[in-house]
């Protein structure tokens, strides 16, 4: 029966194939993509609603709990397409498939098993889940709000306060992703390079097995070690997890711990062995193309093993030497942290006479320069697409409008539109909550409802051009810098006002480019509109509830969370991603820009990187019009080059040099010598050690930490490189420092 029906389904679906002549103008497209869909498959099935729901839960709980932890795991939607392939197919075995009725559909019969798990319930079942990474931290970007806001500053803000704003910074996203559907999916000039990777993998999971290993037997099998080797990092020897030798051997040289550190230092020698050391921040690195590595390598090397040690032991640039060579924390100007919660009144907003009494923010010449670098990734960003991109986005941008519809339009046209109210009522209704937010719990979130309308105003002038830029060149500039550095300018002086602007008019785009991605990857695949919407927004709103509810517990369960003073030295709770954060909300809110980067602060020159970014990629492409036979010189990528560190901080040098190492073996060696291994089991082999460290992450807290089981000996202390955050000017006095 089964394989009659499979035949069927062949069948249909050769019968819809179009011509040829209608095919995706877009090579790429063509060569990954089918041409062929089959509207009779199942879509709305138990199994996909199952899965999708139980995969968006999990997701949304594991990508929140491991946000707090010094190396975040990030479950991405890759691992829930390998681990829900071989669930689906066993569902499709024991679910019975008797036929009933429900009641209000009148005699249409349903059934638990309607046939094979065809790959459009999988497809929804990984958006489904997708939701449950939200852009940014893992989890929903407002969650670090909260976060500040309770662990940091020590304020309060109500349950109900923190529900409605993240989730209406994230539907926001949803009501823009609507109103600029039809201009940057529909078009096919408009191919998303993204979603090629997810197709060609789809494609892969779906294909007949051959008698080698399946990949579902590889996935239990590599799960199950990685699963088991995480108890050792994880709990009975975290020091695997940055093994710097060099300061084992030069236990009491300062320099000597600054260059050997992984965590606090250059790491130069340092390794792990700790997936989760490999693969956070910049993601699992056996699902990144090696020139994208080899670019972030260039631009990291050049950044860590050059202009840093220059400018620290060199240049002793913004009086380097007083402060750690790698931190992201904030000092005074003779050394020690400043004192934050001083300089914050009674009504959270900066108390001028204490910031004076205890002077100007210091940063490390390490956290300024990444500011500067940020700075300059903006501009060459926007300046690299316009002139190697600019006539490739105008030409598509206009052929897309006069352009006849390709094949998968038109294969589209089967199903029926998602209603263009539908978008509009989510809008309006998230922008009304979004005011009684501002207005009637103002005082829990101090954004003006002036500031959140410029805010959405941002948001919707920028979610075209940049959805167009990732649409056809995969690069997407971001805003955070942008509308931190407005509104500091605006309202110095109300740091959580500063991060509100930056989540409503930043993260809004940013999920609107999510949402958009997610609509032309439903549109290669033939997935009816409404059912990508209503499970979009199903799993928007179920990540974010499941997201506040793991801060909330966490946050109120961890004694001293992210305060990693005063936290044991082997704590995994350091939160680094929201310590970045609140220096952030810091920086541009509650001191503001003036004061740091302007006339008033310290560190006016790093303006200048704006100016230098912008210019940078104006001479590459004058070099590749004086020169076009040398085809090397379009491969020089300046915003990934100057961004390549942009994950620093929180990420640290031994993050990136084993994501480096472990991606370009992958990547690079096996994918070049065993292309075959490569094709079948590389992205199993990334979700399942993910996965794997991920469930035994969760044991070990639900068994072990939360009943306060600790183990105290040489391997659970760190990577003991004490002196590698001391620093090395004359005079400067910190615990535990010698005195230079």
């Amino acid at each position: 029966m089964r394989e009659a029906a499979m035949e069927m389904d062949t069948e249909r679906a050769k019968e819809v194939d179009l011509d040829e002549d209608d095919n995706s103008p877009v090579e790429e497209v063509r060569l990954t993509v089918l041409t062929t869909d089959d509207p009779s498959q199942p879509v709305w099935t138990f199994r996909m609603w199952s899965i999708g729901l139980f995969s968006c839960v999990l997701m949304s709980f594991l990508n929140q709990f491991f946000a707090y932890r010094t190396e975040p795991l990030i479950i991405t939607q890759i691992t829930v397409q390998v681990a829900s392939l071989p669930i689906g197919r066993l569902f499709a075995q024991i679910l019975p498939e008797k036929k009933f009725c429900i009641p209000g559909f009148g005699d249409r019969l349903f059934s638990l098993n309607p046939g094979p798990f065809s790959i459009k319930e999988h497809v929804l079942i990984s958006i489904f889940a997708n939701a449950g990474y939200a852009f940014g931290n893992g989890g929903a970007y407002a969650v670090m709000i909260i976060d500040i806001i309770r662990a940091f500053y020590h304020r309060h803000i109500s349950f109900l306060a923190s529900w409605l704003l993240i989730i209406t910074t994230q539907v926001l996203g949803y009501g823009w992703a609507g109103l600029m559907r039809k201009y940057v999916v529909e078009p096919a000039h408009m191919w998303w390079p993204g979603t090629l990777v997810q197709i060609s993998l789809f494609r892969a999971l779906h294909e007949k097995e051959e008698k080698r290993m399946s990949r579902a037997k590889f996935f239990v099998i590599a799960l199950s070690c990685s699963f088991i080797w995480y108890i050792f990092p994880g709990f009975l020897f975290p020091t695997l997890t940055s093994i710097s030798w060099v300061c084992w051997v030069f236990s009491r040289s300062v320099t000597a711990q600054q260059l050997g550190s992984g965590m606090k230092g250059l790491g130069l020698g340092a390794f792990t062995l700790d997936w989760s050391a490999v693969s956070s921040f910049l993601f699992s690195p056996l699902v990144c193309p090696f020139f994208a590595i080899a670019n972030i390598f260039v631009g990291f090397a050049l950044f860590m093993y050059v202009i840093i040690p220059v400018s620290y032991w060199g240049l002793d640039l913004y009086k380097a030497k007083t402060f750690p060579i790698f931190s992201s924390h904030l000092f005074t100007g003779n050394g020690s942290h400043y004192d934050i919660e001083a300089i914050v009144n009674q009504k959270f907003e900066l108390d001028l006479n204490a910031y004076e009494n205890q002077g100007k923010i210091h940063l490390s010449t390490f956290f300024a320069l990444s500011y500067g670098l940020s700075f300059a990734t903006i501009a060459s960003t926007l300046t690299h697409v316009f002139l190697f991109y600019g006539r490739e986005i105008y030409e598509r941008f206009r052929v897309s409008y006069k352009g006849k519809p390709d094949i998968h339009t038109k294969l589209m046209k089967k199903y029926d539109d998602i209603p263009a109210w539908w978008f509009h009522v989510l809008l309006v209704s998230s922008l009304i909550v979004s005011l009684i937010l501002c207005t009637v719990l103002k005082n829990q979130v101090q954004l003006p409802w002036w500031a959140l309308l410029f805010a959405c105003a941002m948001a919707f002038v920028f979610t075209l051009p940049i959805s167009i830029i990732t649409a056809t060149t995969n690069q997407t500039p971001g805003l955070n810098v942008i509308t931190e550095y407005v509104m500091g300018l605006i309202m110095p002086g109300k740091p959580i006002a500063n991060v509100c602007f930056k989540v409503y008019g930043y993260m809004s785009m940013s999920q609107a480019v999510a949402f958009l991605s997610d609509f032309k990857l439903g549109h290669y695949m033939k997935i009816p509109p409404k059912s990508m919407f209503l499970v979009q927004f199903v799993g928007t709103i179920v990540a974010g509830t499941i997201n506040i509810s793991v801060a909330w517990w966490l946050l109120g369960s961890i004694q001293n969370i992210c305060q990693d003073d005063l936290l044991p030295p082997d704590s995994p709770w350091t939160c680094p991603g929201d310590r970045v954060f609140f220096d952030a909300s810091v920086i541009w809110g509650l001191v503001g820009p003036r004061r740091i980067f302007g006339p008033l602060g310290n560190y006016a020159a790093l303006n200048w990187f704006f100016l230098g970014g912008a210019i940078g990629p104006f001479i590459v492409w004058l070099f590749h019009r004086a020169f076009p036979s040398q085809s090397w010189i379009p491969l020089i990528n300046l915003p990934v080059l100057i961004g390549a560190t942009a994950n620093m901080p929180p990420a640290t040098a031994l993050n990136y040099n084993m994501w480096v190492a472990v991606g370009t073996m992958f990547n690079f060696f096996v994918f070049r010598y065993r292309k075959k291994w490569w094709e079948r089991y590389n992205y199993v082999l990334s979700a399942a050690l993910d996965a794997g460290v991920a469930f035994m992450a969760v044991a070990i807290y639900f068994c072990l930490s939360i009943e306060n089981v600790q183990l105290d000996w040489w391997g659970s202390a760190g990577e003991h490189c004490p002196l590698a955050s001391c620093p090395t000017a004359k005079g400067v006095v910190v615990d535990g420092c010698p005195v230079f």
